[in-house]
């Protein structure tokens, strides 16, 4: 994986250069997406793995589709981010910010705004790279791409869901089919699931 792709993805995002707490940060993101996805963190010699495509980078219009449906929630009083737990659990997994999840994150977790939303330009550069590889080499444009990393930026499931696979299968009526199931939270259907499936349905016919 090409770690220079995500970082001069990000820094245009940012519209701005790295502190070096930031780059520690997005290195941290690109190593935990390179062990989930199973390929390497950095290109590898003659003879070894490596991605056959180039990573794709979430527009500006697929960026303001997560922070709208993620919302930067539970603003205190004294204007930091507490964490919150999962709606259809009750419980983990706890939540920061921008959806921000993960195992540093528990019900204790305070960020301020400029930690939310470093996190999330790292998460969805983390998210961007495992969708690029599960779609693989097969034709994707811009707003599919962006609906389906708002999808997997939600429910983590790219590598699993049948709309990957019927995407990959140029079958995109059938994907965008698919995006309405997955709309429950715990076992029950949650209408903020039902609206943000129903907004990346649009996106990705769009």
């Amino acid at each position: 994986m090409q770690r220079k792709i995500i970082f001069d993805a990000v820094r245009r995002m940012l519209g701005r250069g790295f502190r070096r707490d930031e780059v520690a940060a997005l290195d941290r993101a690109i190593e935990r997406a390179s062990a989930e996805t199973g390929f390497p963190s950095q290109d590898s010699g003659p003879g070894g793995p490596s991605i056959q495509h180039g990573l794709r980078e979430v527009s500006p219009q697929g960026l303001a589709l997560i922070r709208e449906f993620e919302g930067c929630a539970k603003r205190r009083a004294d204007g930091l981010f507490e964490a919150y737990p999962d709606p259809g659990t009750g419980g983990a997994p706890w939540t920061v910010g921008w959806g921000a999840t993960g195992p540093d994150i528990g019900p204790d977790t305070v960020w301020t705004r400029e930690e939310c939303d470093r996190r999330l330009l790292a998460d969805v550069a983390r998210h961007a790279a495992q969708v690029a590889a599960a779609i693989g080499q097969a034709p994707t444009s811009q707003n599919q791409f962006d609906a389906l990393v708002s999808f997997h930026y939600n429910t983590g499931a790219i590598s699993r869901a049948t709309l990957t696979r019927l995407h990959r299968a140029g079958d995109f009526a059938g994907a965008e089919r698919e995006f309405s199931r997955w709309n429950r939270g715990g076992s029950r259907v949650l209408p903020g699931l039902v609206r943000r499936r129903a907004a990346e349905a649009r996106l990705y016919r769009t």
